[in-house]
């Protein structure tokens, strides 16, 4: 396929453009206007250095983190790394003293460490917790008051609509009246089996112990006299508080929320057994006393057990505790793995029967999966079927004690971990619903009365996430991805559907509201420049405006090369696979080929061809640095990665390896076809996933690269964790054949080029057991063109940067060497 075509229908690319500039203009390519995409500094005459670009980051910035908006909306928080150390300070920005920066004092930081508080119903106080002490902040007066200061970890404070505070401490519930001071326990949640009463002996001996032993009898009633007297005393003296309730021994509390009345608790109960195997554990061999520790870690999915919870409802008033069921919940009993099973045991020669049966349910786990509304009448939890195929957003009928399903979502292959926001709208005494859901093919927001059906308020095919609904419940605020799959900017929807764009700064933009509404605190990157704080006002017309400014002179000066954004045809579907191309410097299509590198991102769902700063920044200014020495690189966002919806998250569903090495087959032929690249000159990389789809590329396509080099790789799928692994090859226990098909370690046999291993010894992530394995399994194959490089003392993610260097100098000889 032509340059032209692609250029002309499918491609967008960020033009050349300053680091300091603000706006990545988008441009539709052309062909003359490719060379135009390398973006550097006209000043900078440096040349790019593995050693300077592996060094410790903060040489280069070190970007705002935890970020919140002042309770006078005047005012913005921020914390920023220490220069050389892991510590993090502090610091304030008054945005009317020309948003000048200073660092909070450690003695005064509780007084505005609130970000994550909670405000009364009528907005005039707000409760928040430091260092696991409560604090109550007046806003008017700008004072603070410390309820508690204690050695407990006090949390989940909230205000109580009787004006009284409520916390957390363990499994114990507490409410504070502020007027009187009086502390009350308002539930303890015991893991234990209730106290039995005393009973009459039953056995033979126990009954004749009895009536000859005197003594024993005695025992027996004044047991028993006492049990009545502290039960009637907690019924008939008010001062005395009994607030017990009882789950059972080995269990322990996944989630517990107490209502803004104070009168209901909705608990969550599960088994306390660890979910992990004696066995999944990682040998450290570089410790502080010179011994080797077996660290325990996370559970392998071939391990794994399944996971169930039990939902409570429990009424602080009365004292009742009353389990809710999940039978009314539409889908509880389908076979939802039917075909599947049935296609295993076919392999086998066996014949899989279906049958209904009760699927293990769990409440979702997100951030704040359950949702009381403000009034404390109703309320909403998120739920989820350990096989990962369906979700419940249900609300809870006080009056039958039983689940109400609001939403339904059911997904073949699984339910993203993303875009499961929801939360309750109070206008005008209604109470109603809003979230997110993909099931239109693209995670959009929908608005739900109690008792009506649900209005979807976005369409099209972009990604709605991070809602915020404002005071009035008409309108939402939330971030989008919808002039580009590679741009987020921030919008306003409200419930008769008018769309408006608050933000057109490019890039990608995270963002906050500030309390008052008036203001947006924004997170905004480009390709080439690192995350900063911007301030934007509601009012139509007005510009973001500039208040942090943490990235160094130095980087600044540097010849960064910005990468296009290309839509790439596919072969094998519709969509195009959107993909970062760097050229190098005076590329024309005329002179001697290329040699190129393919990066390979990791997470698998993740997106790596936007217009934001990556979170791969050292492999953005390594890939600036290979195109300084003419090399192409292109770096793909291959079927499974996030930002393109719901049917290209899923296209992996049980074949992990093959949708993506086919769309990197797209990218080696485009590479060919329009930038010059001698198809024998090419050679891949990746980390995590990224290192799974290296292996799986040279083991199943192995004239696709002339080399790659795979780090902290997955070699076999049965050795990941639970969470993420079901989700899209269901466990080996009931697809094997998944298992088996997307593992590389099945396709060894295949390697024919030259291959560099280089893994993390202590990854309690990716285990190094994967990498073990792969490597005995290669030399039974009698390999000999593969090389393993080990890092005694790093995790998942590098730490030091004498590895990083280590590890990117043998990556980049390898490419020298072979390319």
């Amino acid at each position: 396929m032509k340059l032209q075509f692609i250029a002309a229908a499918l491609s967008f690319s960020l033009a050349a453009c300053s680091n300091t500039q603000l706006n990545e203009q988008l441009n539709t390519s052309a062909p003359e206007k490719i060379q135009g995409a390398v973006a550097t500094n006209a000043q900078a005459t440096d040349i790019i250095t593995l050693e300077q670009i592996m060094a410790d980051p903060d040489w280069f910035g070190r970007a705002p983190e935890s970020w919140y908006w002042g309770d006078d909306s005047s005012s913005i928080y921020y914390q920023q790394k220490q220069l050389g150390n892991p510590l993090r300070d502090l610091y304030a920005v008054n945005l009317l003293n020309n948003n000048e920066a200073s660092p909070v004092n450690l003695s005064s930081k509780h007084t505005v460490s609130y970000q994550n508080g909670v405000l009364n119903k009528t907005r005039t106080h707000k409760v928040y917790t430091f260092n696991g002490d409560v604090f109550v902040k007046t806003l008017l007066s700008n004072t603070i008051k410390q309820l508690t200061f204690t050695s407990n970890a006090e949390r989940n404070a909230l205000f109580l609509n009787n004006g009284e505070i409520a916390y957390q401490v363990g499994n114990v519930f507490y409410a504070h009246n502020l007027q009187t001071g009086q502390i009350k326990e308002l539930a303890s949640l015991k893991m234990s089996a209730k106290p039995a009463r005393t009973i009459a002996p039953k056995s033979y001996l126990a009954v004749e112990q009895h009536k000859l032993i005197n003594y024993i009898a005695l025992q027996q009633r004044n047991t028993a006299l006492k049990q009545t007297q502290k039960e009637r005393l907690a019924i008939e003296n008010t001062a005395v508080n009994d607030s017990k309730f009882y789950f059972g021994k080995d269990n322990r509390v996944a989630h517990a929320s107490l209502s803004p009345s104070g009168d209901k608790l909705l608990v969550s109960i599960t088994s306390a057994k660890s979910s992990r195997d004696k066995t999944d554990i990682m040998p450290n061999y570089i410790t502080k006393d010179g011994v080797i520790a077996a660290e325990k870690v996370r559970a392998r999915v071939a391990n794994n057990r399944q996971y169930q919870e039990q939902l409570f409802l429990l009424d602080l008033v009365t004292g009742k505790q009353q389990a809710l069921s999940y039978d009314n919940l539409p889908g509880f009993r389908d076979d939802v793995l039917a075909s599947v099973k049935s296609e295993n045991f076919a392999r086998k020669g066996k014949t899989y029967k279906s049958e209904k049966k009760a699927r293990n349910i769990h409440v979702l786990q997100m951030n704040n999966p359950i949702k009381w509304s403000s009034d404390g009448q109703h309320l909403a939890l998120m739920l989820e079927a350990w096989d990962n195929k369906t979700r419940w957003l249900t609300t809870v009928d006080f009056t039958k004690n039983e689940l109400v399903t609001q939403h339904k979502l059911h997904d073949d292959a699984w339910i993203n971990w993303s875009f499961n926001e929801f939360g309750w709208l109070n206008a005008s005494n209604k109470a109603s619903l809003y979230y997110l859901s993909e099931e239109s093919g693209y995670s959009h927001l929908y608005y739900k009365g109690l008792n009506s059906k649900a209005v979807k308020l976005t369409s099209g095919k972009f990604e709605v996430s991070s809602v915020t609904p404002m005071l009035d419940s008409q309108r939402f605020i939330f971030k989008a991805n919808k002039k580009h799959p590679g741009i987020y900017e921030i919008y306003q929807v409200d419930l008769a559907k008018k769309l408006t764009a608050l933000t057109n700064l490019g890039g990608k933009n995270n963002y906050t509201l500030s309390p008052d509404e008036s203001k947006l605190l924004i997170e905004h990157s480009t390709v080439t420049m690192p995350p900063e704080l911007y301030v934007q006002s509601l009012k139509a017309g007005d510009a973001a405006q500039r208040i942090t400014h943490t990235v160094s002179e130095q980087f600044l000066a540097m010849p960064w090369s910005a990468p296009s954004v290309i839509a790439i045809a596919s072969s094998k579907q519709k969509e195009p696979i959107y993909s970062k191309v760097y050229f190098p410097k005076n590329f024309d299509m005329t002179s001697e080929k290329n040699r190129a590198v393919m990066f390979t991102h990791g997470a698998g769902y993740l997106q790596n061809s936007h217009l934001g700063w990556s979170g791969y920044f050292r492999e953005f200014m390594f890939h600036s640095m290979l195109v300084q020495q003419g090399y192409v690189v292109i770096d793909m966002d291959y079927r499974a990665s996030a930002g393109y919806g719901r049917e290209w998250r899923t296209a992996i569903y049980r074949h992990m390896g093959k949708p993506e090495v086919e769309d990197m087959r797209d990218g080696v032929n485009w590479l060919i076809e329009n930038a010059n690249v001698d198809a024998k000159r090419v050679g891949t990389y990746g980390g995590s996933y990224g290192g799974f789809l290296t292996l799986m590329s040279m083991f199943t396509d192995p004239d696709l690269f002339a080399s790659g080099s795979a780090i902290r790789l997955v070699s076999d799928w049965a050795y990941y964790n639970h969470g993420y692994t079901s989700n899209i090859l269901n466990t080996p226990e009931d697809d094997a054949i998944a298992y088996e098909r997307s593992s590389p370690i099945y396709f060894a046999e295949g390697l024919n080029k030259p291959l560099l291993i280089n893994a993390p010894m202590v990854d309690d992530n990716v285990f190094f057991e994967d990498t073990v394995r792969l490597v005995q399994r290669l030399i039974e194959l009698e390999k000999q063109d593969f090389e393993t490089a080990i890092y005694p003392v790093e995790p998942h993610g590098f730490v030091q940067p004498s590895s990083w260097l280590n590890e990117y100098r043998r990556i980049y000889k390898l490419f020298e060497n072979t390319l």
